[in-house]
């Protein structure tokens, strides 16, 4: 039994019973002390944020990974640079051999210095996918803020992943929501996948309801009912299959291929059902940010994400494929 995937399945799922269910409902009681502690010092404001001389976006979740934060940070990120704005993403690096204690400039917003290995397959990502943007990694973001400032001359700083960081003041606090997932059983780390109670619902600016299907009916429902039921504005992004092209030579596959699916993300089941052209015969998950080795990747065609294609590009292999998605949201709008 594969301890990490049984506790997801529990996260979501609200009528999970038994032992390992009692045992994380009792350590949450202690998360949920000092999550609630850390929150209350900041909205009483005994902690201070502490400011840059830029405008900055975080863009983040209530709940654990596999929301799809990182391509809404790249869209709006480009549409920032299309706008004349000097941008920088930081992020926190999690998964790269870089250590985040420094700050680690991934992409100048024209060269990219490092692999996927060290940087870690999300900050690489941002960096081949969204030009001219300035990627950093570092735990500190006030200081990889400040950097990026002072060095690249930013005025727009994004947060990926900074909603629970409240280190570093920020101007737009963005919170995505799976629309299938939603908020899992609502319970709190590590009986649920929340990352902070209800309480944190008030510092959010704007919602971003991701539906990561072909029929976003029920995620355009959602979004209305969230937008009233919370009160603030909600904007549906929609994450749509476009094509899978060869890692190397960029060549389409054709569809009805038999292939192996492989992935190592928060929510792999999506990824699978977004392969349905092709004629699937093995899927294989790996825990969410594992760095592969060329002997874990299956003979024959494989197609996985983009997020995991970075690490994969080294390999001796030309018969690896990735996903191309299409990200759709209303930008302008959404940063009003």
């Amino acid at each position: 039994m594969n301890l990490k995937t049984e506790i997801t399945k529990i996260h979501y799922n609200k009528n999970a019973k038994g032992f390992l269910v009692k045992l994380l409902e009792f350590a949450s009681i202690f998360y949920g002390i000092g999550s609630g502690l850390k929150n209350k010092l900041y909205d009483k404001g005994i902690l201070k944020p502490q400011k840059v001389d830029a405008f900055v976006i975080s863009v983040g979740n209530i709940t654990t990974g596999g929301v799809g934060k990182t391509p809404v940070v790249s869209e709006i990120a480009k549409y920032l640079i299309s706008q004349g704005e000097k941008t920088a993403i930081i992020s926190r690096g999690y998964g790269g051999k870089l250590s985040n204690k420094n700050i680690n400039v991934i992409s100048d917003g024209e060269k990219i210095y490092y692999n996927a290995r060290l940087a870690g397959d999300e900050p690489l990502w941002l960096a081949e996918n969204t030009n001219g943007a300035v990627v950093i990694t570092s735990k500190n973001r006030y200081k990889a803020a400040k950097f990026a400032i002072e060095k690249f001359g930013a005025a727009k700083i994004i947060l990926d992943d900074g909603f629970q960081h409240r280190k570093l003041y920020r101007d737009l606090d963005f919170v995505l929501m799976d629309s299938e997932k939603g908020f899992g059983n609502e319970k709190l780390l590590p009986a649920g996948p929340l990352r902070e109670g209800t309480e944190a619902f008030k510092r959010i600016d704007k919602l971003i309801i991701v539906s990561k299907n072909t029929d976003h009916t029920r995620a355009e429902k959602l979004s209305k009912i969230m937008a009233k039921k919370m009160n603030i504005q909600s904007f549906l992004c929609k994450t749509e299959p476009d094509y899978v092209y060869n890692i190397k030579t960029g060549e389409k596959l054709a569809d009805n291929t038999e292939v192996a699916a492989i992935c190592a993300i928060g929510q792999p089941e999506q990824f699978y059902k977004f392969l349905n052209n092709f004629n699937v015969k093995q899927t294989i998950s790996f825990d969410d940010h594992h760095i592969y080795t060329e002997e874990e990747i299956p003979k024959g065609i494989v197609i996985t994400t983009e997020k995991d294609a970075v690490k994969m590009l080294d390999f001796n292999r030309s018969d690896i494929y990735a996903l191309k998605l299409k990200t759709n949201v209303d930008i302008q709008n959404l940063i009003k």
